[in-house]
């Protein structure tokens, strides 16, 4: 079933679990993310970055996306990661999104809370809640990361924007981690107690150690985003399939390999943030 943002994270919150968001970047790695959730019965959150939302893949994706989380047997958000404005976030409104995340983190405080709450009354004109972000989460490439998200900022950000979940910088980047991150737990703790319980979000769950994850978790992360780890565990099956001579080329049969490679990645992280059998 198709639901919104806040319902499915207010599942996580009451169970105490955490939510994994899977970026989908054509039908097959949609498929695969679904069947993991419909097997493992799991509530999960499939999202898409701006660039596809702006280009034409997004026109055929976010049906896709629609359809599958109507027909699903278990909870499904539809959810837009990163959008860095509001041409992107009407878009993805209108093209089905449940949740939306608008990403200000780029900004100084005052003007991300700016920008930010005029997002969320955007999206609450529409019904849809919104995940900010506070402490810019950028890539492993970068030559620096920049200062882990401050408590007392992210109470006043929450306060003053209305999202309903926070993104946070605590040691987290986005790609492969060149060497082990180290989270700062106690970080997330301080938070979570400075913005009354705010549902938090660790971006670049891509590498990080299965034990840092839990510990995450355990102190107040409510979703997980899983993005490069879903290129890869395409690309491998499709890599797989080609380097097999008794494969088909047959478009439809090629993709069933990279399907189940995608498959079996999200199931593992279903069963790592604790989401599975939350369905039922």
């Amino acid at each position: 079933m198709l639901i919104g943002y806040k319902e499915i994270i207010h599942m996580a919150e009451k169970g105490n679990y955490c939510i994994p968001a899977f970026n989908v970047y054509n039908t097959e790695t949609l498929m695969g993310v679904i069947q993991a959730a419909e097997e493992l019965k799991a509530p999960v959150i499939v999202q898409v970055y701006p660039r596809l939302i702006n280009e034409e893949v997004g026109a055929f994706l976010s049906p896709a996306i629609v359809t599958a989380g109507r027909n699903a047997s278990v909870p499904v958000c539809f959810h837009l990661d990163h959008g860095p404005s509001e041409l992107e976030v009407i878009k993805a409104l209108r093209l089905g999104a449940t949740g939306i995340m608008y990403d200000g983190s780029v900004h100084p405080l005052d003007k991300n809370i700016e920008i930010t709450k005029h997002m969320v009354e955007i999206c609450s004109a529409a019904g849809v809640a919104v995940e900010g972000e506070l402490g810019h989460v950028g890539s492993v490439n970068d030559d620096s990361m920049g200062d882990f998200t401050d408590p007392l900022e992210a109470k006043k950000f929450v306060e003053e924007t209305g999202v309903y979940t926070l993104a946070v910088l605590i040691g987290n980047a986005h790609g492969h981690y060149k060497k082990t991150p180290c989270l700062d737990i106690d970080r997330v703790k301080a938070i979570r107690e400075a913005t009354n319980g705010t549902p938090l979000v660790l971006h670049g769950g891509s590498g990080i150690p299965d034990e840092q994850v839990k510990a995450a978790i355990n102190a107040g992360i409510r979703k997980m985003n899983i993005g490069t780890d879903v290129c890869c565990a395409f690309a491998e099956g499709t890599k797989e399939t080609l380097n097999d001579p008794q494969r088909s080329l047959a478009v439809d049969l090629f993709m069933k390999h990279p399907i189940i490679r995608v498959k079996e990645l999200a199931m593992d992280k279903i069963r790592l943030v604790g989401a599975d059998g939350k369905a039922e």
